[in-house]
């Protein structure tokens, strides 16, 4: 159990500094095709909404809560992946990604909703 705490305390602390990284990227420096752009707005609103839901103050609903956006995101990059991708491997993956992410989200929205 202290393990798990430890954990999500040194993630807390290094979302700053990991938002402040992501903040400094210049889309110019990105590639602008646009599966590359679908990629950056998708990972743009998963982080907004990680970070709102880190404010929570019960660590294991912030993790939930952080979770949530966090297998969106997934979801919508392996959507990208599907829309763009050619390579059927890469495609199969992201086909298993979103029914697995799915899934999980259900549980995880479950869980909060019994935990309010």
């Amino acid at each position: 159990m202290k393990l798990k705490g430890s954990l999500f305390v040194i993630l807390m602390l290094s979302l700053p500094a990991i938002s402040a990284e992501h903040s400094t990227m210049k889309m110019t420096d990105m590639a602008s095709s646009a599966s590359s752009q679908e990629y950056m707005a998708g990972m743009k609103d998963m982080h907004e909404k990680m970070m709102t839901a880190f404010k929570e103050s019960d660590p294991d609903k912030a993790f939930a809560k952080g979770m949530i956006p966090h297998h969106e995101g997934a979801i919508a990059m392996a959507e990208t992946e599907l829309k763009y991708g050619k390579d059927p491997e890469m495609r199969k993956l992201a086909q298993n990604i979103i029914k697995a992410q799915k899934s999980e989200i259900e549980q995880m929205n479950k869980w909060v909703s019994n935990h309010k």
